[in-house]
């Protein structure tokens, strides 16, 4: 894995159905800012909010870009989003097959 390989993130969020994902999730594809995005609906999800126990189902999708894309793509999901605080978690990606890491590149200007 080379240097800018290296800079390749994946991004964990969760939407509150799928409509919200998959258009939040398209406007991201088609403005280069993520490669792909894949999107799983239907999870349970349990949180305490403002001192409250929650349960709700929720939609996770997981994005996949290069590290220099981060602040844009979480400034767009934050914009776009219903909830006060969406859950966006950015995680490096250690190792992978060397031409998709390159694909993620080409896809987001990298």
């Amino acid at each position: 894995m080379n240097d800018d390989q290296a800079k390749t993130v994946a991004i964990y969020a969760t939407f509150p159905d799928n409509a919200t994902a998959t258009a939040i999730g398209r406007d991201l594809v088609t403005a280069g800012i993520v490669a792909c995005v894949n999107i799983s609906p239907t999870m349970q999800s349990i949180y305490r909010w403002n001192g409250q126990l929650e349960e709700a189902e929720e939609v996770v999708a997981i994005m996949k870009t290069q590290q220099g894309r981060v602040g844009q793509l979480t400034a767009e999901i934050e914009r776009r989003h219903p909830y006060d605080t969406p859950a966006i978690v950015v995680l490096p990606i250690v190792e992978g097959s060397l031409r998709y890491l390159d694909w993620i590149l080409a896809e987001t200007g990298g």
